[in-house]
């Protein structure tokens, strides 16, 4: 079952995955950054016979900006989409899916959860807010048999830098394909002693964060930011 705001894009999707695997795909065209979107969401589709065994917190945008410089209104946007609308869709379905014998639970969270992100400082508090956030899930349903995880990429060969403004803000990690940070998530669910979460790509980043002091981390995500800032279209391109 697949949930977004653009039903075109999901008809074709959907077509795609029947193609390839021979599933049935439902398309349910939804802003999920509406408020109730998970009770209204589970309400509708139970309605019409469908109940989840999984659920896959994916939607998400980000912005690449100085806070100053920001759309008050497309901050409280990503917000409800990156926080508001994860935590009502995780309530929604969270004692359905512990009660489902492969019940599974992913939340995409960020690298950029790890440490403060100057000039992404927003989006990288919602990332941190869904590592916490499903992190402490993982441990309340432990013996459930509810399989929790916070998959927490790196940058990745999508359409998320168009969104945020910049075509560079990758903090110097390799971009994954979609098809590796699955494979990850999935292959981390299945070990016997599955983790809280898992960083799919640029560890080193993450890892930086344990080291170094707070101070020095944040000076290092600040001077990345501003390198990646948003070009102008009269100024000379990233290289």
């Amino acid at each position: 079952m697949l949930v977004a705001r653009r039903a075109d894009r999901l008809r074709s999707l959907a077509a795609e995955l029947t193609r390839a695997h021979g599933v049935t795909v439902t398309v349910v065209a939804r802003d999920l950054g509406l408020p109730d979107a998970g009770r209204t969401l589970r309400a509708e589709l139970e309605s019409r016979g469908i109940y989840a065994t999984g659920l896959v917190n994916n939607a998400g945008f980000g912005t690449h900006d100085a806070f100053a410089d920001e759309d008050p209104e497309r901050l409280q946007s990503m917000i409800a989409l990156n926080v508001s609308a994860l935590v009502d869709l995780s309530r929604a379905y969270i004692g359905s899916l512990a009660a489902a014998d492969t019940g599974l639970l992913i939340n995409v969270a960020s690298l950029l959860g790890f440490q403060p992100t100057p000039y992404m400082g927003v989006y990288g508090a919602t990332k941190a807010f869904v590592l916490s956030f499903t992190e402490s899930l993982w441990e309340e349903t432990h013996g459930t048999g509810l399989r929790v995880l916070a998959v927490c990429p790196g940058a990745m060969q999508t359409e998320f830098f168009d969104a945020a403004g910049s075509q560079s803000a990758d903090y110097g990690a390799k971009r994954a394909t979609p098809a590796d940070v699955v494979t990850t998530a999935l292959d981390t669910l299945d070990r016997r002693s599955a983790p809280p979460s898992v960083i799919t790509n640029g560890r080193p980043l993450a890892l930086a964060s344990r080291f170094l002091a707070r101070r020095s981390m944040v000076r290092l995500m600040g001077w990345l930011g501003r390198r990646q800032l948003p070009q102008s279209p009269a100024a000379p391109a990233h290289s």
